[in-house]
């Protein structure tokens, strides 16, 4: 009897710990008047900031010797294109950019039309936000410049472990002066209601969290405890199988 209550009360001791800790995770202001909503601003490729290794193409149908010329930005900045030489793109947008080449093209060729030079991104991957937790597809996401909370949720496939009424968005600070901003996202509610209210344009280095389900954060911290049970127990229990076989 001794034994058994040993055994059970860090259980009960951790279990307690675990519904206080997700108890107080729910609490704290609600900052979601900080996120821009979708609506309300016009965010797009065409004011992306280029950076490393971001990659652009060239569109210029009239001069077949660059048109589709396409270069991954260098960790320098810089790319290099056949006829036109280098040029410093980082920080830049895809029509500055389109600038330079049409100047430089200029010397070279004859450029026919207002805006014969149109530089694209094909490939997005300077920024990131995050995505952890409770999902099929945890980790650094591609940011477009176009990234909708909503989106991001249902890409990164919430698990049936996943609280997805309680889905925490925090935007760190660059400064140390200035607290993180955070708000709750209620995925049930907008798929049962339709509300989208709620959703935001993602900003580069967004987190997004899906923690556990109460029942599922109490199954993990009784996992937790009884792994090194299980660990140390498993060598005994070998020998005792073994045993078994040679008598």
């Amino acid at each position: 009897m001794v034994l058994r209550k040993i055994a059970v009360d860090p259980i009960i001791t951790l279990l307690f710990v675990a519904v206080i800790a997700l108890s107080s995770g729910c609490a704290g202001p609600d900052n979601i008047m900080a996120f821009v909503k979708p609506y309300q601003a016009d965010i797009t490729a065409e004011n992306y900031a280029l950076q490393p290794p971001d990659e652009i193409e060239i569109h210029c149908d009239k001069v077949p010797q660059i048109h589709l010329q396409k270069q991954m930005i260098r960790p320098d900045g810089m790319v290099s294109f056949e006829g036109l030489g280098q040029l410093i793109v980082a920080g830049k947008t895809t029509s500055q950019v389109a600038d330079m080449v049409r100047e430089k093209a200029a010397k070279l060729y004859t450029l026919p039309g207002d805006n014969p030079i149109d530089v694209r991104i094909t490939a997005f991957r300077s920024k990131v936000y995050y995505v952890v937790g409770e999902v099929g597809f945890y980790g650094p996401k591609i940011y477009t410049g176009r990234d909708t909370l909503l989106r991001a949720v249902t890409q990164a496939q919430p698990q049936v472990t996943g609280w997805v009424s309680q889905i925490k968005v925090i935007r760190p600070s660059a400064n140390k002066q200035q607290k993180p901003q955070i708000f709750t996202f209620d995925l049930k509610k907008v798929l049962k209601t339709g509300d989208t209210s709620r959703d935001v344009l993602l900003q580069e280095g967004d987190i997004i969290y899906i923690p556990p389900t109460p029942l599922a954060a109490v199954a993990m911290v009784i996992e937790e405890f009884v792994r090194p049970i299980g660990r140390a127990l498993s060598p005994a229990y070998q020998v005792y199988q073994i045993q078994n076989l040679t008598q």
